[in-house]
């Protein structure tokens, strides 16, 4: 049986628009990127760690199958993560506006004998954004728990003026490298 190592109800509402069924199992990973660590193994190094966190908390289950993700914001090779406080996400947002950052999303598939993995990246390009829109987005509340301070999904879909790569890469799966892997191991 498949099991996301999430709690995200994004990564779960994406999970079900591919018609599976699936369990969660919660996971506790810290985030930190270590010192010199590219973005790219940074988000894939934290995918794989949820993935294997939830293999282990369900050693007991024959069959299991876990899938685990991150997404990150990557700006000039900082990575934006999920911001602290309403003047963090600020900052972010002003930084992004009338740029273009990429997204990463990292998807692992582990279960008892063998692992894969996909990347998904995205460039999105924001509008200029002044004082009042950034304002009026972080009174909406919806940047909270989101890398980069924004959801592609909700209010900031007006911030973006271009997106090359995965719309659901952006929201937190990349739904295409997920059915991919899924297949990849019978589940799909």
């Amino acid at each position: 049986m498949l099991y996301l190592a999430s709690q995200s109800p994004r990564r779960r509402q994406l999970l079900e628009q591919l018609g599976l069924r699936f369990g969660t199992v919660e996971v506790a990973v810290p985030e930190a990127r270590a010192p010199g660590e590219p973005p790219e193994d940074y988000v894939s190094r934290v995918a794989r760690e949820k993935a294997g966190a939830g293999l282990l908390r369900l050693a007991g289950v024959a069959g299991a199958v876990v899938l685990g993700a991150d997404t990150e914001v990557v700006l000039d090779d900082e990575v934006f993560g999920k911001p602290a406080d309403a003047a963090a996400a600020a900052a972010m947002l002003a930084r992004l506006s009338g740029r273009t950052h990429r997204v990463l999303s990292a998807v692992w598939c582990v279960d008892a004998g063998r692992e894969a993995h996909a990347l998904s990246v995205s460039e999105v390009s924001f509008a200029p954004l002044d004082a009042a829109r950034i304002a009026a987005y972080l009174a909406c509340g919806e940047w909270q728990g989101k890398a980069g301070a924004y959801a592609i999904q909700g209010r900031a879909a007006a911030f973006v003026a271009r997106l090359v790569g995965s719309y659901s890469g952006v929201m937190g799966l990349p739904l295409y490298e997920t059915s991919e892997l899924l297949r990849s191991f019978g589940v799909a």
